[in-house]
């Protein structure tokens, strides 16, 4: 008899992690909008991406394009459509983060209810705070192993 990989829906322990991200991101859209538009203007839009990092704890990195490519080259090639479709957001209307956990990347990818723009209008006062609220609500929400939310 054969099995299907949909017999077990539950997500693997080493995998929930996916989830928490999931939740995170959705709970804090506008944040996370303003938050990447107002680094990108830091970086002088740079093709320069924020990035998630979950070891040793939750934090945000940036994530040069020299970077990226040397990450899908030691992954043998496994992350260019990861990298066509960075390549190919348009900033003033999505939100594109990588995050990086266990030895395996989730792509971040969404367009808020308004513009990554007048996110940063609302929240990106200060990106300081703004990074170490987050970065704390993602030691919180986001954690690799067996936790459930």
């Amino acid at each position: 008899m054969f099995s299907s990989p949909f017999d077990n829906q539950a997500p693997q322990p080493q995998e929930k992690w996916r989830s928490h991200v999931d939740w995170f991101v959705q709970d804090y859209q506008p944040q996370l909008a303003a938050l990447t538009w107002g680094l990108q203007q830091e970086w002088q839009n740079d093709g320069t991406i924020l990035g998630i990092d979950l070891q040793p704890k939750p934090h945000f990195i940036p994530c040069s394009p020299e970077a990226l490519q040397t990450l899908n080259k030691r992954v043998g090639g496994r992350i260019q459509e990861i990298l066509g479709i960075i390549n190919g957001t348009n900033p003033d209307k999505e939100t594109v983060i990588l995050c990086v956990g266990g030895g395996q990347v989730k792509l971040i990818y969404f367009e808020a209810e308004q513009s990554p723009e007048e996110c940063f209008q609302t929240y990106g006062d200060n990106l300081d705070k703004l990074i170490a609220d987050l970065e704390t609500i993602m030691a919180d929400t986001i954690q690799l192993g067996s936790a459930t939310k």
